[in-house]
This record gives structure tokens, C-alpha cells and sequence, in this order.
């Protein structure tokens, strides 16, 4: 996978609007912006799939460009990389809390 630095760039600027929003939403919901962050984050990456599976059934009857086509495909991955990653992360904490002794 190789990500260039608008991409990059592009992420970074899109986690921080959504922790921004995440703690706005937390302090004035008290306390229930962990949930919406999580629930914003997976549908950010469910809309960035579907763009990318769009982009590549527009690339099939020859009516995308390919440049588009790349970058949303790469999105797509980044996007699935992430939520792949929050889950071991989640299932990761979960065993070690069931590892305590209580």
C-alpha cells in the first residue's frame, strides 16, 4: 500500500475534526461521546468502502478515471485497516480484563 502525503494529510484532518466533535459531543451528552465517536468512525468507513466499490464499478464500464479510482480504493483500505485495527484493540482489552482476578 503506498500512501501519499494528501492522504495522509487528508486522515489526519479527518480524526481530528472527529475527536473534536467526539469530545464536544461527550461534554454535552455527559459522557457518550466515546459511543458516538466509535459510531461516527464506522460509518465514515462504511461510506469510504462503498465510494471505493462505486469508483470500481465505474472503472469497469470504463466511465471513472483512474487516479479517482486509485484514491478510493486506497481509502477504502486505510478505512478497513483502521476498523480492523480498533477491532484486535477492543478484543485485545477485553481479554485482558477477563484475565483479572476479581
Amino acid at each position: 500500500m503506498v500512501a501519499t502525503i494528501s492522504t495522509a494529510a487528508a486522515a489526519y484532518a479527518n480524526a481530528s475534526k472527529m475527536t473534536a466533535a467526539g469530545s464536544a459531543a461527550g461534554a454535552s451528552a455527559g459522557g457518550s461521546g466515546f459511543a458516538d465517536l466509535l459510531q461516527q468512525a464506522a460509518g465514515d468507513a462504511v461510506d469510504a468502502l462503498k465510494t471505493g466499490e462505486a469508483q470500481s464499478l465505474q472503472a469497469v464500464t470504463g466511465k471513472a478515471d483512474l487516479a479517482a479510482v486509485t484514491q478510493a480504493v486506497n481509502n477504502a483500505e486505510i478505512a478497513l485497516q483502521a476498523v480492523l485495527a480498533v477491532r484486535d484493540k477492543v478484543i485485545s482489552a477485553y481479554q485482558d480484563i477477563s484475565k483479572l482476578s476479581i
